[in-house]
């Protein structure tokens, strides 16, 4: 594969190829078992880009491979009180299959790491399930760790409660 065959950029919600990207991928995503195993609605998936334009706070990179869509990461700045400056939450990180094994998530996350510094962000916080090895290694050679504060509490947990 050729380097110039790839490009990796900050997704422009109101350009076309770009929304038709974020749909076709974040869907992919959803339909691996890392990501539920469940297609999702296509009414959804349209509305998609539009919404994320509303939120300021909301970026996306994508992965292109020879003009093919292939990668995406999903981002929302939140804030870290503890440090008084906003962070990065990695929300969603997705390859499609065959572009697998070409680095793309971790141009793709050192992307997402010079729009947080960009943005003087203070840190980049993502969660990912405990079995998806595959993803650790990935997470963890990028240099991202389990997240605590104090080693004798233990690592945090991401929790959540459906609304």
């Amino acid at each position: 594969m050729d380097v110039a065959d790839v490009l990796i950029l900050q997704a422009s919600y109101s350009n076309p190829l770009h929304a038709e990207a974020i749909a076709l991928l974040l869907n992919h995503y959803a339909e691996d078992p890392m990501g539920g195993g469940e297609p999702l609605d296509p009414d959804l998936l349209a509305q998609l880009p539009a919404e994320l334009a509303k939120r300021a706070h909301a970026f996306s990179v994508l992965a292109f491979v020879g003009g093919e869509p292939a990668g995406l990461v999903n981002c929302f700045e939140g804030f870290s009180t503890f440090a008084c400056r906003p962070l990065v939450n990695v929300h969603d990180v997705a390859v499609l299959d065959k572009f697998r094994g070409l680095g793309l998530s971790r141009k793709m996350l050192q992307k997402v790491e010079d729009i947080a510094r960009q943005r003087g962000c203070c840190k980049i916080t993502l969660e990912v399930l405990e079995g998806n090895a595959v993803a650790r290694a990935a997470y963890e050679k990028f240099g991202f760790s389990g997240a605590q504060l104090d080693p004798a509490h233990g690592q945090m947990l991401f929790w959540n409660k459906y609304l």
